[in-house]
């Protein structure tokens, strides 16, 4: 097994995505839309939803890569501040693939864990 586990788990099926729209808190930024939910146990949850709007698979990816690197630099505040573990859905906007992950980064400090208290 590689000694670089991921700290969160990857949210894949639609019933969890379309409850966390309906279901969990949004907070919205310049670069990013976040739901947020609790869970009850196990790890923290991360899905990221990438529309067609944002541009060619290229800037798709790239939103995604930059939102994911974010939350793998975030996550272990989080478990720092609260016991709590949390299913997160990010879904990016036209603006985040110009933005560099440093930027996201700060906007999730300042937007996402005042939310999580």
């Amino acid at each position: 097994m590689s000694k670089y586990r991921k700290r969160y788990v990857v949210i894949k099926s639609n019933r969890d995505f379309t409850y966390l729209f309906k279901k969990g808190e949004s907070v919205v930024c310049g670069g990013f839309v976040c739901y947020i939910r609790p869970r009850r146990a196990g790890r923290n949850r991360l899905g990221i939803v990438t529309g067609k709007k944002i541009g060619n698979a290229v800037k798709r990816n790239r939103a995604r890569r930059i939102i994911r690197e974010a939350f793998r630099l975030i996550d272990p505040t989080i478990k720092q501040q609260t016991d709590r573990r949390f299913d997160f859905v990010f879904v990016a906007r036209v603006k985040t693939p110009t933005l560099k992950m440093q930027q996201i980064l700060n906007l999730m400090k300042k937007n996402v864990l005042p939310k999580l208290q």
